[in-house]
């Protein structure tokens, strides 16, 4: 039985490239160190004395730097490479988050995480460009869950420790998020020299067509959705903590192991979860599984009593929504590029989860205010209702089309 067990797990993890671990480890180590956004509204709202509202939109401005970031960052992936995209990324926003933590008023700490997110967020496009080149058709999906284990177990590690470090000062966060990003870049440049990478870059071949990603209608409607979907899963990171602390009285230490508890079920049962899952249905359908299983857990927020009982079955939910969608939402993209428009289409991934970022704590602040939590759980709810059934929708057309192309 064990051996069988540990059987399942090798085979999870087997055939995937050296340079696809190294990314991994920076990403781990960069991840470590997450700790700043989690309780960016905790700390607006408790020791900032933000209103609700304010802590919104300093979270909007969060996700408007990440947008702008994630659009250049895609531009300049194309032009000058991943690899200095990926270590200039990381040595600034190190240096910012130790910035941003001496901004105490609204209109600094605004801008503040406003040229944060915008340093921050253009490594995701390099990033993603990367794990792609350095990943076969076979492995995709996989590569990408891979990377996703790294930023989940740093995740774990960093909502669970910055939890108990905010409890006895929140400016630590700050200086560890800082210090993590600037090691991983260190880390890169260690593990993976420029001057080996730039020679595995292929040069650009002139007879290749570049498809923009701007123009592909099928991929458009899919960042739509997949922006909804966003706006939906952010809640859980920036409004969730906001309400297990003012309505369900939990400690920021409880509130950390929470979210951490999310880091470390994809850690272990993400890879496998793939791996078995994998070929076998289109990753439309999972992703359709992934979102209504998701909004079936902002329900529950309604509906369970509260207590540590209900969070974690509620974390549960929204993590294999998270396991679900999210690795197939990676391949999905990916399958429609080449290596000459692939920035593109990797910031206009990116910039969805930015727009989600933009709109989503804007506006359930907005609903918290005039409606309360339980307006905002139920329309989440649903919302996910409705972003499955597009998914589902997208499946049975891109489906028909690959089957019967004259449509």
């Amino acid at each position: 039985m064990l051996t069988s067990f540990i059987q399942l797990y090798k085979q999870a993890y087997s055939g995937l490239s050296r340079n696809s671990w190294y990314l991994c480890a920076v990403m781990l180590v960069n991840r470590s160190g997450t700790m700043v956004v989690p309780f960016m509204s905790i700390y607006c709202v408790q020791q900032l004395h933000f209103t609700i509202v304010q802590a919104g939109i300093i979270m909007a401005l969060f996700g408007i730097g990440s947008l702008s970031g994630a659009f250049t960052g895609g531009k300049l992936t194309d032009k000058i490479g991943f690899y200095d995209l990926q270590v200039a990324a990381l040595l600034s926003g190190g240096i910012l988050f130790l910035i941003l933590g001496y901004q105490h008023t609204f209109l600094s700490m605004g801008i503040g995480i406003f040229v944060l997110s915008f340093c921050n967020e253009s490594f995701r496009p390099a990033n993603s460009t990367a794990i792609a080149h350095y990943s076969t058709a076979e492995n995709k999906t996989r590569s990408y869950s891979l990377n996703r284990l790294a930023v989940n177990l740093g995740w774990a590690f960093g909502a669970g420790l910055g939890g108990l470090l905010a409890s006895v000062s929140y400016h630590l966060l700050f200086w560890v998020d800082g210090c993590t990003n600037i090691i991983a870049a260190l880390l890169l440049l260690k593990l993976m020299p420029r001057a080996s990478v730039v020679n595995t870059i292929k040069k650009l071949d002139k007879t290749i067509k570049k498809v923009s990603a701007y123009k592909d209608k099928v991929y458009l409607l899919f960042i739509l959705l997949s922006t909804l979907f966003g706006m939906c899963f952010f809640q859980f990171f920036i409004m969730e903590p906001v309400f297990y602390k003012l309505q369900w009285h939990m400690s920021e230490s409880l509130i950390g192991l929470l979210m951490a508890l999310n880091g470390v079920l994809i850690a272990l049962v993400e890879m496998v979860l793939i791996h078995n899952l994998e070929g076998r249905r289109n990753g439309l359908v999972y992703i359709t599984a992934g979102v209504l299983l998701g909004g079936f857990g902002f329900i529950l927020l309604n509906i369970l009593p509260p207590g540590v009982i209900a969070a974690v079955i509620i974390v549960l939910l929204v993590t294999f929504s998270e396991m679900l969608s999210m690795p197939f939402m990676n391949t999905f993209w990916i399958t429609r590029t080449n290596e000459y428009n692939r920035g593109d289409y990797a910031a206009l991934y990116s910039m969805s989860w930015s727009m989600a970022q933009v709109f989503g704590p804007f506006i359930g602040s907005q609903v918290i205010f005039f409606g309360g939590f339980k307006l905002l759980w139920w329309g989440l709810g649903g919302l996910s209702v409705i972003v499955s059934a597009s998914f589902y929708l997208l499946y049975k057309f891109t489906h028909r089309t690959v089957t019967h192309p004259a449509l």
